[in-house]
């Protein structure tokens, strides 16, 4: 009786993966994805030709943030822009240019300026900030994290040709070369200069190319 029941169950299976195939779930999703990618761009300050994006996308203050050619990403992208936080006004910008390519589960979250220029491709689950929650001060610290003013140490700005290995961090104030390939799970404090391969916590360069 059971081997009975596995067949006619096998057959039923076998009927609905002809008749919801993969690829047919792959064909809808791509069309949904392109549907959602126009209806999306509408809520930046631009977007360039190709604007390619996956559900879902978390965006805060879409206003501020302008976004170049070519660009795709993979979903839950999260893109954050706080003009005001605790009472205080910024001025927040996230400039994309063109030809960037973002992988999944990465969040981008500016007060001040975070600049993404040409051709960089980004692995998944890469955070970049220019802010902290509070100074390191014995007033700050005395206050929940979440009450703590946000603190701007600067621009971030990560040059044309880079290539941002999976899991890193990029912390606020720095700028990273033209060229350059910064390793997994790397935590970027500082400059790092142009051709260079980079990794660790904090990251150093470890090569010129």
């Amino acid at each position: 009786m059971k081997r009975v029941v596995k067949k006619i169950f096998q057959k039923i299976m076998f009927i609905f993966y002809i008749l919801f195939s993969p690829r047919i779930f792959v064909f809808f999703r791509l069309r949904f994805n392109q549907l959602y990618s126009m209806w999306k761009a509408y809520e930046f300050q631009s977007t360039g030709e190709n604007f390619t994006i996956k559900y879902p996308l978390y965006v805060h203050g879409a206003k501020y943030i302008t976004i170049g050619e070519n660009f795709n990403c993979d979903l839950k992208l999260r893109l954050e822009a706080y003009d005001e936080h605790l009472g205080i006004k910024f001025f927040p910008k996230i400039i994309i240019g063109d030809n960037v390519s973002i992988n999944s589960d990465c969040h981008i979250g500016a007060v001040n300026e975070i600049i993404i220029e040409d051709g960089v491709l980004i692995a998944s689950k890469v955070f970049i900030t220019d802010h902290y929650h509070g100074e390191i001060t014995s007033e700050a610290i005395n206050l929940p994290p979440a009450e703590r003013k946000l603190y701007c140490k600067g621009t971030v700005k990560i040059e044309k040709n880079v290539w941002i290995g999976e899991g890193v961090a990029i912390l606020p104030n720095v700028t990273i070369g033209e060229n350059s390939v910064i390793g997994a799970n790397s935590v970027i404090t500082k400059n790092i200069p142009k051709n260079s391969v980079v990794g660790g916590n904090p990251a150093r360069v470890i090569r010129t190319l």
